[in-house]
């Protein structure tokens, strides 16, 4: 058995194949960022799967692209894990930028492609190989455009009194505002940069509202400008995205795209799809 799982910072999506490449099942657990959670969370988080757990002496294979693993310490410790958990398994551990690169991208073309949900990343590809120009900092000092860099946008903006008036009154009866409660979830809690993304939804269906429009505008801007226009082929190549907050923000995210000249290619909400796609192709 093949699992094939593209693992974001919020949930992850978990496929199965058969050695002829014929799927099994689809399952789904919450992320399984290294980054942020200990090794007692994944396990518990892999053992609370029926699927997984039925299923974990079968597997030969497992291919796991996901958010926080593009340092080798911490596809070390995802893959120590995994040996444990699938003892039949071989791992092969990588960052979910390949997921977003083999979900949008044949093999042979030039495209630079960009995550854009709870967290975000920008890399090259030469049609063979990764360019990364900038390492991620995470959540806190990066992740510009990202549905965590929105929810902490709002939050500030409450706090601040910048959010108009008619909106703030809005939110507050959306959300628990309360201070104890935010810092409990950002300073105590596993995953704060998953709760930060949950505000983004408020953003996503009041964006209509120049405030939120001025927020989303200004957000995917900042990502053009520090992730997209490191590269020199910027303008040349497509540039593709994936990820819930480019899915739904699909309008806006154009029509920055076509004020900086840019080639919009493919935007997938999840790459698991084209990631099986590819990797049926390569049995």
């Amino acid at each position: 058995m093949i699992l094939i799982v593209d693992s974001g910072a919020t949930k992850s999506d978990w496929i199965a194949l058969d050695e002829n490449g014929k799927q099994l099942f689809l399952t789904q657990t919450l992320g399984l960022s290294p980054e942020v959670l200990t090794r007692e969370v994944i396990e518990d988080r892999l053992a609370n799967n029926f699927e997984l757990s039925k299923n974990r002496e079968k597997v030969t294979q497992l291919y796991f692209y996901g958010a926080g693993c593009g340092t080798d310490r911490m596809k070390s410790f995802l893959k120590a894990i995994f040996k444990d958990y699938f003892p039949k398994a071989k791992a092969d551990v990588r960052e979910d930028t390949y997921a977003a690169i083999y979900s949008t991208t044949k093999i042979g073309h030039q495209s630079i492609v960009c995550i854009l949900g709870t967290g975000s990343n920008c890399s090259y590809y030469d049609g063979h190989q990764l360019l990364q120009k900038v390492t991620s900092l995470g959540y806190i000092l990066m992740d510009d455009g990202s549905g965590n860099f929105f929810g902490r946008k709002l939050i500030r903006d409450y706090y601040f009194h910048k959010m108009p008036q008619d909106l703030s009154l809005k939110f507050a009866k959306e959300y628990d505002l309360d201070a104890d409660v935010i810092k409990e979830y950002l300073y105590k809690q596993p995953n704060p940069n998953t709760y930060l993304a949950t505000f983004a939804r408020f953003m996503i269906e009041n964006k209509s509202h120049p405030y939120c429009r001025g927020v989303i505008d200004k957000g995917f801007q900042q990502f053009v400008n520090n992730y997209i226009m490191q590269f020199e082929l910027a303008t040349k190549v497509p540039v593709n995205f994936v990820g819930s907050i480019a899915h739904y923000l699909r309008d806006e995210l154009t029509t920055v795209c076509e004020r900086n000249d840019l080639v919009l290619g493919v935007i997938r909400q999840r790459p698991i799809e084209g990631l099986v796609e590819f990797h049926q192709d390569t049995l």
